[in-house]
């Protein structure tokens, strides 16, 4: 079989949601794919929907019903444990697929060898296959042969999973897997799984459907999410260690904790939360500082990073209180 296509599925009876992706799925011009749909404990209609689609199409769906919620990073892996195709592709469920997406990823991988092949998505606000604002995914620089430059592009610029197909040994030699019970599950290990591939193809069309709605995880900023996203650097940290790509990409790896686990967990948090906790912003803080002592004078930081955002990032080491005071008096006067 050529490819498997992984879709976890939690809550999204509603609207029509799960079945329009399912129909762009079950319709595509690949003739060789399975579907693997894995409900993740819905509370809702999703698995009776899914055992609809298994029953009109037995040959391209096959349903699996998790007991227990795992999130999606555990839904993921029960996908890949039961995935039988050379490559393997990924579904959010709220998501869906041109009609000729996995055929020309496919197509593209067989004909110039890569192990690993993505393309662009468009953002979409509604039920359609019109073209929304497009969004590339992929740099030029990580296209082709592999070495020392693209993998360096690559950890810092991982891109999305669910655009790209991979050959199933990248995932499987040895075996690496999605942290479970948490949100942020990619970011955990997109970067050591990118760096996996030996030769990368990118199709710089749209042909992942990317649906904005209100509903939409990366749309909600709750503490928890930001403790998730903590969490999901510390694994790549130990990832990297582990495999020695810290060592060999140090500067790096190390912007992007900073940029993850650090910048974006800080600036949402302050925008996105009802009510500033103190402790935890001092948490993060003093912990970015005692992972990296000196990630002030990375180079990434320094250009990537503006000015405004450097001077509150070190604020809040200094003095949290004095960050909230600073942070909240700017955007007030701002906002007159």
């Amino acid at each position: 079989m050529q490819l498997s296509i992984i879709v976890p599925v939690y809550n999204m009876a509603a609207d029509q949601k799960l079945e329009y992706c399912l129909n762009s799925l079950v319709n595509q011009t690949l003739q060789d794919y399975e579907i693997i749909a894995v409900d993740d404990a819905s509370t809702d209609e999703s698995l009776t929907i899914l055992k609809q689609y298994e029953s009109a199409y037995p040959e391209k769906i096959r349903v699996l019903a998790l007991a227990e919620n795992h999130r999606q990073g555990g839904a993921k892996n029960a996908g890949l444990k039961a995935a039988q195709g050379e490559f393997i592709g990924f579904m959010d469920s709220d998501d869906w697929a041109a009609p000729d997406m996995f055929a020309k990823l496919l197509r593209r991988a067989y004909e110039t060898g890569a192990d690993m092949v993505g393309c662009d998505c468009c953002l979409t606000d509604r039920h359609s296959m019109e073209i929304g604002q497009v969004i590339q995914t992929s740099r030029l620089d990580q296209v082709g042969e592999l070495g020392d430059r693209a993998y360096k592009s690559m950890i810092m610029d991982a891109g999305y999973l669910v655009v790209k197909i991979y050959r199933r040994r990248l995932f499987m030699e040895p075996p690496l897997y999605f942290p479970e019970h948490m949100f942020y599950e990619d970011s955990a290990i997109s970067a050591e799984l990118l760096l996996r591939a030996k030769h990368y193809e990118y199709v710089q069309e749209p042909l992942y459907y990317y649906y904005q709605h209100s509903a939409s995880t990366v749309h909600v900023v709750t503490e928890e999410r930001c403790l998730d996203r903590m969490e999901a650097m510390r694994i790549m940290l130990r990832l990297a260690k582990e495999s020695g790509t810290l060592e060999r990409y140090p500067d790096e790896v190390e912007f992007r904790f900073i940029n993850l686990f650090y910048q974006n967990t800080l600036f949402s948090y302050m925008q996105g939360v009802q009510k500033i906790n103190l402790s935890f912003l001092r948490a993060l803080g003093r912990e970015m500082k005692e992972t990296f002592p000196d990630f002030q004078k990375n180079p990434y930081y320094l250009k990537r990073v503006n000015e405004e955002e450097r001077m509150f990032m070190e604020l809040l080491i200094k003095s949290p209180i004095a960050f909230v005071f600073y942070y909240k008096l700017k955007y007030f006067v701002r906002g007159l």
